[in-house]
């Protein structure tokens, strides 16, 4: 674990390059950007579990909370074996320009437990749930750090964690994390809600770059929730014909174009998109260079780098994942004119419906879908034609305008509470 987060692709190394270079073009205030390179507060945890078989497995847990100084932070909380300390603080970052990016007033968070959850019972990783809030309930709350699911957790995690939360407190407190299933204070829309916002910033882009969506053909690499929505979305809201698919163990080509609802049971059925019937199978490395219009990195980060960037033959790159483009590849990408969707704007549609959950939450009146999907739409939109603005008004890639609409936010707030 400690080779990887050594490597050249050290993701919160990648989040502070970000950040430097906007600060280069916004030049801004030195003492702002000094704030700014690191996180606000940063928790470790032990957290000893008693497993199944009656041993006491410890694990590592971590919360970090980036920069509040727009709201209340916000951020997902990701069970993977490969987690480090490093990918929770750009992840932190990264959610703390999003939610300014959107105008949401919260600032950024994440949280994260190194574990392999294919490998425990449902026992195990709810033990290992309540563990983790209760070695971090000090640090969160409805108005303090709300948490809400990411790689590996789900609504249940959620429900197991609010209730440990409720306990502690001593009284119901829905509101201290989102992505809960519905009849627990959830929101209509959340399941979809990060693709579907991708999907609305696609769209977008498409009237920019001239695309006929109903002629254009798309690959998704990762096909978990945020690929399959991407994938189904994209062909029943846009009518485009989706023609890869891949995931951690392979992938899958059809010329003719796939299904992505029988894809996914097929998935669900052996548990990979591979051989699927009447498909090529395909390495995740050639999905990314397929010749096609559309390109959703839906899976983990630094997928796309200066190695095979000038080999990306789709027009638009919608980065449903967080962080699968390394600077260099950004931009390689531009000069070719690869039109980017960056991650903290294309996935941002997540963050905004846990956040539409936290409203609901506090005023104890919940919307239907319909409401949900138009409030949505709503957000994306604007946030996407605010980082194309600034594209425009600097003459810069996607990402940098992204970072720099997001940042001054940031910035800007820093300053009239006098922080700096």
């Amino acid at each position: 674990m400690e080779v990887k987060q050594m490597t050249k692709f050290n993701p919160f190394e990648v989040a502070q390059r970000q950040l430097d270079e906007c600060a280069r073009i916004l030049n801004l205030d030195p003492d702002v950007h000094a704030i700014l390179r690191v996180p606000m507060r940063e928790l470790h945890v032990s957290l000893p579990v008693r497993m199944d078989d009656g041993s006491i497995k410890i694990f590592q847990g971590f919360r970090v909370q980036y920069n509040d100084a727009r709201g209340p932070t916000k951020g997902g909380i990701r069970f993977h074996p490969d987690e480090t300390i490093d990918t929770v603080r750009a992840l932190a970052a990264w959610m703390t320009w999003k939610c300014s990016l959107l105008d949401l007033p919260l600032g950024g968070a994440k949280g994260g437990v190194i574990c392999n959850p294919k490998e425990m019972s449902q026992a195990e990783l709810e033990r290992l749930s309540r563990a983790y809030i209760q070695a971090i309930h000090q640090f969160i709350g409805p108005d303090k750090d709300i948490p809400a699911p990411d790689v590996y957790t789900n609504p249940q995690i959620m429900a197991w964690m609010m209730d440990e939360y409720s306990k502690i407190a001593g009284k119901n407190q829905f509101g201290v994390i989102t992505g809960k299933p519905i009849i627990l204070g959830g929101s209509a829309g959340r399941g979809d809600a990060t693709a579907r916002g991708g999907i609305c910033t696609l769209r977008e882009a498409a009237k920019e770059c001239g695309i006929d969506l109903k002629k254009a053909t798309v690959a998704v690499q990762g096909y978990g929730n945020a690929g399959y929505y991407g994938a189904y979305l994209a062909k029943s809201l846009l009518g485009c014909k989706i023609v890869a698919v891949s995931d951690s163990k392979g992938g899958i080509f059809s010329k003719e174009g796939l299904d992505p609802e029988a894809v996914r049971k097929h998935k669900a059925k052996t548990g990979s998109v591979i051989n699927f019937p009447n498909t090529k199978a395909i390495s995740n490395g050639d999905l990314l260079e397929l010749e096609v219009d559309i390109l959703i990195p839906a899976a983990l980060e630094n997928v796309i780098t200066e190695k095979n960037a000038p080999n990306i033959k789709a027009k638009i790159v919608a980065e449903l994942a967080n962080g699968p483009t390394t600077p260099e590849a950004d931009d390689i990408l531009y000069k070719n004119g690869v039109h980017v969707i960056p991650d903290f704007l294309c996935n941002a549609g997540g963050v905004t419906v846990s956040y539409f959950e936290m409203v609901q939450n506090f005023y104890m009146y919940f919307w239907d879908e319909k409401e949900v999907h138009q409030r949505l739409d709503r957000k994306m939109t604007t946030a996407y034609h605010s980082v194309l603005d600034a594209s425009k008004k600097y003459n810069i890639n996607m990402r940098q305008a992204a970072y720099v609409v997001a940042v001054e936010r940031v910035a800007e707030a820093m300053k009239l509470r006098a922080w700096v």
